[in-house]
């Protein structure tokens, strides 16, 4: 059964009269009338009864309208669909977040924002490390990523844009001898004790600051480890050490704790939109550019 039988049937139910429907139709009459015979072989019930004079629905045909009604209906709205969705306006949009991210301004802008532009869109957001958004993203279960630089090399599949660089901040007790300093460098970690990401967070700033005081020429002492850096300021505030963020997180206040810049022009990190290589669908196109806009704003 073709969906233009069904129009053709409605025509003729709502003129009943075939002449009138078939110059709704801009079809001939006879083509018409041969249809609507087709149709009630196809179904295999009289749905119009005919004479010279007058057309009338047969109790099977005005069932039998209601229905073509709503499937002509149904197939409407699934052309519609599909036509919002090429143009991003509809479908799902599974995008994954560091644990920290939220806590860069620049997160809730994009989020907000695409939210407004794109109501339709099921926007479903996951927590993960950034070594577990990009493998999700090599394997098809993320759309798009907000990650920070990974430790080890991207998939082949995989490709990053960065949207904002964050200098690193050394997060210190206020009584702490550095504090009294309004800048700080790497070389200046020497033998304290640190509070840090552990290895397995899957998180660049761990080997980052490794890197950073290797450089310098010394091994950075770990206390403690903690994988929110929530708990990292808090485990800074009751004393067990010093850690390094990045400063878009001194938003975290505490009291006893202080934020010092590194003057180091190494001493940097940066907010990434990962995404495949691959990648066609008009959805992470159109998150993309609003990423892009807020960051450049």
């Amino acid at each position: 059964m073709e969906l233009r039988h069904l129009r053709y049937f409605v025509a003729v139910a709502e003129e009943l009269s075939f002449t009138r429907a078939a110059e709704r139709l801009h079809i001939g009459q006879p083509p018409l009338s041969h249809q609507i015979q087709m149709l009630e072989a196809e179904v295999g019930a009289q749905l119009l009864e005919r004479s010279k004079r007058w057309v009338r629905l047969t109790e099977a045909g005005k069932l039998f309208l209601d229905d073509a009604r709503r499937v002509l209906s149904l197939s409407e709205q699934a052309v519609q669909t599909a036509r919002r969705a090429e143009r991003g306006e509809a479908g799902e949009l599974r995008v994954g977040f560091t644990f920290s991210t939220p806590l860069t301004p620049l997160f809730a802008t994009v989020i907000n924002r695409y939210r407004r532009r794109y109501p339709g869109v099921t926007l479903t957001l996951h927590e993960r490390s950034t070594l577990a958004q990009i493998n999700a993203l090599a394997g098809r279960e993320l759309d798009l990523g907000l990650v920070r630089p990974p430790e080890s090399a991207l998939p082949e599949a995989v490709t990053t844009t960065e949207l904002r660089r964050d200098p690193l901040v050394m997060v210190l007790p206020e009584e702490h001898p550095l504090a009294a300093r309004k800048t700080l460098r790497i070389r200046d970690l020497e033998g304290q004790p640190l509070v840090m990401y552990p290895k397995t967070a899957g998180t660049g700033i761990h080997p980052q600051i490794f890197r950073l005081c290797r450089a310098a020429g010394f091994e950075p002492t770990i206390a403690m480890e903690a994988g929110e850096a929530s708990t990292m300021a808090g485990l800074v505030a009751a004393g067990f050490g010093i850690a390094v963020l990045p400063s878009s997180f001194d938003i975290i206040r505490l009291s006893g704790v202080l934020y010092r810049p590194l003057a180091d022009k190494d001493a940097t990190t940066a907010l990434l939109l990962a995404q495949r290589k691959d990648e066609i669908s008009p959805l992470v196109a159109a998150f993309r550019a609003i990423a892009l806009e807020a960051a450049s704003a």
